[in-house]
């Protein structure tokens, strides 16, 4: 059995997903990273982008986060979201009119969650 990382991705308002893990990459303030089991403890804040998770199943997992914390120690892995949403929860089309909408109104804000989503969708 290959070695695994027990992950805990965790919005504000709710837990998005829970499970065994072999790898996640997350994007954070310094770059994207790569975590697998046996990696150094490490705590560092989340950037708005995909989260991707490979699953001891060998299924992937992705979730568009907006801002927070990851914390690893001990194998494991806890991704604390501000906004956690899964792929296969976003609706593409919705996401698209959003983007459109926070273009036409200047709202960068709107304007990253909505590209957050999409890139999420296209990455399941």
């Amino acid at each position: 059995m290959a070695a695994e990382l027990h992950v805990e991705l965790v919005a504000a308002d709710r837990s998005v997903w829970s499970g065994e893990a072999t790898l996640v990459i997350a994007r954070t303030t310094s770059g994207d990273i790569g975590v697998m089991p046996g990696h150094q403890p490490l705590l560092g804040v989340l950037e708005s982008g995909p989260v991707t998770i490979r699953t001891s199943e060998g299924a992937t997992v992705v979730a568009a986060v907006h801002g927070g914390f990851i914390s690893f120690a001990d194998d494991k892995l806890s991704l604390l979201a501000e906004i956690a949403e899964l792929a296969d929860e976003i609706d593409a089309q919705r996401a698209e009119r959003a983007l459109e909408r926070a273009k036409s109104d200047s709202d960068a804000a709107a304007e990253r969650r909505a590209e957050v989503r999409l890139r999420a969708v296209a990455a399941r």
